[in-house]
């Protein structure tokens, strides 16, 4: 029994020394096929080369506009997927839109360049998902002078999804505030009579203009965020608070542009501190009641596009456009300039834009304006 009894030990240490040589194997073989998966696997693509590859989309997206030949840009998108598909027709729609105002304005489109910066990445080697701001450039020419060169910027912030698909990369999925956004359901314009009319027009020399009026061009010109030029840094002012996150920065930037710009002095009802900011502060209908009601601005026109254009060429730097949709006013934008024929070019925030045509983007029927001459 003793001698059976030893064997069994003996026989259960050999067991038990296999069993370990077994596992440390079985953990071995584990750690290096963990280590060769590793190796296959691509890392998250660097920021800078998920810039170019969106940028080298972007660009398509803009040619396709420019040669009115979408599919130079359908290749880009999953069209499979719901979400894809949807991001192209959206594309779609927009270039559509810009060639409807095309017509109308007598102007046509010769550049439009995409400035990329990705703010936050993450996903793997297969999916991305970036967060980014694009601030793109668009040069338009009228009919009948195309050696004069106009030129806006519209920054725009994207949450963009993108996937691997063999050798290159498409959209899933993409969402962005769109300038143009409640414009893109229109029929093409009726325009013979408003393009006639812009296209008798001339420019305008702005030498003339005062320190004021000025002082809010340059005013407009540094801080319109996404819109500005890349020296500024494509960034708000910092003093201010940004109420884009509480429904809206047009009026807080309008009211900065007038008072820091313009010498507007603050009071008890047009105000705004480290602990918040007035109604007529920050609110568009409200900002636009408190300028006219308490003198500092006074009615050019009021109405609909086709009753207002024509008034829009009184406007000067310095005066201010007010939007209106189904009775309430939702947005502001200042005019800073005027293009080759005289034409006023406002600047605002949310969407952030840059000496763009007043009207770009608000070509919607059922929108009225509110042309505001400010007593600089």
């Amino acid at each position: 029994m003793k001698n059976m009894s030893k064997i069994s030990r003996v026989v259960l240490i050999i067991i038990t020394i296999m069993l370990l040589i077994q596992l440390g194997v079985g953990n071995l073989v584990s750690a290096q096929d963990g280590c060769g998966n590793e190796e296959k696997k691509l890392p998250l693509p660097e920021k800078e080369e998920v810039t170019k590859i969106v940028e080298e989309i972007f660009k398509d997206r803009n040619r396709a506009i420019l040669e009115h030949d979408l599919s130079l840009v359908k290749e880009h998108y999953n069209t499979k997927s719901k979400y894809g598909m949807w991001a192209y027709e959206y594309e779609e729609k927009k270039a559509n839109y810009l060639h409807n105002w095309e017509e109308k304005q007598g102007a046509v489109f010769v550049e439009i360049k995409p400035k990329v910066v990705i703010k936050s990445l993450k996903g793997t080697s297969e999916k991305v998902n970036a967060y980014l701001m694009c601030s793109t450039e668009y040069q338009y020419m009228y009919e009948d002078n195309m050696e004069v060169t106009n030129v806006f910027r519209i920054g725009t912030d994207h949450t963009l999804t993108l996937a691997r698909e063999g050798d290159k990369w498409i959209i899933v999925k993409e969402w962005y505030k769109d300038p143009f956004g409640d414009s893109l359901e229109l029929k093409k314009l009726k325009s013979d009579d408003v393009k006639s009319f812009i296209m008798a027009q001339e420019a305008k020399d702005l030498e003339g203009i005062n320190e004021r009026r000025k002082g809010i061009i340059e005013y407009g010109k540094q801080f319109c965020g996404g819109a500005t030029e890349e020296q500024y840094g494509f960034k708000y002012n910092k003093k201010y608070r940004n109420y884009n996150p509480e429904g809206g920065d047009c009026a807080n930037f309008a009211s900065q542009m007038l008072h820091e710009g313009g010498k507007f002095k603050k009071n008890s009802v047009w105000n705004c501190d480290s602990s918040g900011a007035t109604g007529p502060w920050v609110n568009a209908g409200g900002f636009k009641n408190y300028m006219v009601n308490s003198g500092r601005a006074s009615v050019i026109a009021y109405g609909g596009y086709e009753k207002v254009y024509k008034a829009a060429y009184k406007m000067l730097p310095g005066d201010f456009v007010a939007y209106e949709a189904k009775g309430d006013i939702n947005h502001i934008s200042m005019v800073t300039g005027l293009d080759s024929k005289g034409y006023p070019l406002v600047t605002c925030h949310n969407t952030d834009r840059y000496m763009v045509p007043w009207d770009l983007g608000w070509s919607n029927p059922k929108i009225k304006f509110w042309l505001v001459r400010t007593h600089c």
